[in-house]
């Protein structure tokens, strides 16, 4: 019998850490619902999402512990992003093509 030696690290994460990003979260929370009762426009959806993005970010790194995981984990997790941001520009360029036609 072969006797398989995987070395696997434990990541402790401190309650301190995991309370700092749960703050950061609330604070962006709370930046969001401000700046949606400030007009900029056509930013308003862009600022909002970018705060999304960020708040999305922290929850990955920290409570699904990803900033701890391999290269291929990051693949994984990544690769959705990847598709969804060309979906998202495939569309914007058929919606050009739709709103001014050559």
């Amino acid at each position: 019998m072969s006797e398989h030696t995987h070395s696997q690290e434990k990541h402790i994460t401190s309650y301190k850490t995991y309370f700092i990003v749960w703050v950061a979260l609330m604070v962006l929370t709370f930046v969001t619902v401000y700046i949606s009762y400030l007009d900029f426009g056509q930013l308003n959806i862009v600022i909002a999402m970018v705060v999304a993005s960020i708040k999305a970010g922290a929850v990955a790194l920290f409570f699904m512990h990803l900033k701890f995981e391999d290269s291929i984990t990051w693949l994984f997790a990544l690769f959705p992003i990847a598709l969804l941001f060309l979906l998202i520009g495939m569309t914007i360029l058929d919606t050009f093509t739709r709103i001014f036609p050559i």
